[in-house]
């Protein structure tokens, strides 16, 4: 099954979960972004609150603990015989944050809505401000679902495999550094941009242009390759647009921002 849906395919769903995952960071909170208008039936799924634990040592956006995580979705509707769906605004780099812990934690039907909202209004579809009653979920979190790394893992994988670097390539390279304390990237990364992964209007390239994008990278098939950001949200969209191409990749959920809380760690520039 296909990570995404399109517009008409979920219209088209009879019941699904439909969370509203609209972030930026920082930009205004998205729940305002919600509270204007929305895809009808959808929940507003706090990022920082619902998928991620309290910034740390281990990074910006940690994972949340499983218990942490079943309760925020089962508040949410989330229940594990029922589809979900996930969209922000339109590039899915929120969206795929939550698609990611959720497949983390066990949920087997997670799609994500292809070009947000954005792609949801352009299709004529309409968007409401109600905001009714959510009836509790059944989730139970079960954490491993997809494959993660720790800071010597993505160092290693560096090393010997492909690891990603989904931030945008002047960071990476060090010329700047807006949020964490050290600028550069994990020494043998390659810079992969996320903005790379979609067209201009938020939707995914389609999964031959993502796999050769990929492979000209290093990332090719039976090659083991992971992806990491500043704190863990931009590169699950790495790690979906992988997906897309076929090709699997574990996550480093606290990136550059648990990389560099440790100042042993080395760090290269350019």
């Amino acid at each position: 099954m296909s990570p995404l849906i399109t517009p008409e395919e979920l219209a088209a769903i009879g019941d699904a979960a439909i969370l509203d995952v609209r972030w930026r960071l920082g930009g205004p909170p998205g729940v305002e972004a919600y509270r204007e208008g929305h895809v009808p039936g959808a929940v507003f799924c706090d990022l920082n609150a619902d998928l991620a634990a309290p910034a740390g040592p281990a990074g910006r956006h940690p994972l949340p603990a499983p218990e942490a995580f079943q309760e925020a979705m089962r508040r949410l509707g989330v229940s594990e015989g029922r589809p979900v769906v996930v969209y922000d605004e339109a590039d899915s780099t929120a969206a795929a944050r939550a698609w990611w812990t959720l497949r983390y934690f066990g949920h087997g039907d997670v799609r994500v809505l292809d070009g947000g909202l954005r792609a949801w209004t352009r299709a004529g579809l309409p968007v409401t401000k109600e905001e009714g009653p959510v009836a509790p979920g059944d989730f139970t979190a079960r954490p491993g679902g997809m494959p993660v790394l720790d800071a010597d893992q993505a160092a290693a994988l560096a090393a010997d495999g492909v690891l990603l670097d989904a931030r945008a390539a002047e960071r990476y390279r060090g010329e700047v550094e807006p949020i964490d304390p050290v600028a550069g990237h994990i020494p043998g990364a390659v810079s992969a941009p996320t903005t790379g992964n979609v067209e201009p209007g938020g939707r995914f390239h389609n999964r031959e242009f993502l796999r050769e994008r990929f492979n000209s990278l290093g990332a090719v098939e039976g090659m083991p390759v992971g992806a990491y950001c500043g704190s863990g949200v931009t590169a699950a969209h790495e790690v979906l647009a992988l997906e897309i191409a076929g090709l699997p990749a574990a996550l480093y959920v606290g990136s550059w921002s648990n990389w560099v809380a440790d100042p042993a760690r080395p760090v290269a520039t350019g």
